[in-house]
């Protein structure tokens, strides 16, 4: 019985953490979705990406979650006539990030939600542990 449990809480673990990683690239990319290049035409930031990975758990015989790698979005940059801008070009154009607020919040919500579908699998492994250990107990 412990060992099922334990599996699962291992293979959520994995979840919860991708899931944490999915949630910090998607601040950053948010935090900054405004910025601009340091010198006029410079490249702004550029959206990073997050690539799960599944793997096979040999210990557990079960499929599991990795980062596999955090790559940027090579969709191309926006671009805004700003000429007062500091990283205006000499046309007056500025580059600003490839991030859409809505995808991100949108990829937010899905890694929030998928992180606390891994949490609840956690307490609920716990909570049946120590319902077992109350029922050994008497």
């Amino acid at each position: 019985m412990i060992d099922p449990l334990l599996s699962a809480t291992r293979l959520a673990s994995a979840g919860l953490e991708a899931q944490s990683v999915r949630m910090r690239v998607v601040s950053e990319n948010l935090a900054n979705a405004q910025s601009t290049g340091e010198t006029p035409g410079a490249d702004p930031y550029a959206r990073k990406t997050v690539t799960f990975r599944a793997e096979m758990e040999r210990a557990l015989g079960a499929a599991s979650v990795r980062v596999s790698d955090i790559g940027s979005d090579p969709a191309p940059f926006r671009t805004e006539h700003d000429p007062a801008n500091p990283a205006a070009d000499e046309k007056g154009m500025v580059k600003l990030p490839n991030v859409n607020m809505l995808v991100e919040m949108a990829d937010m919500r899905e890694a929030n939600r998928s992180y606390e579908a891994n949490l609840q699998v956690i307490k609920q492994a716990r909570a049946m542990v120590a319902g077992m250990i109350d029922l050994l107990k008497s």
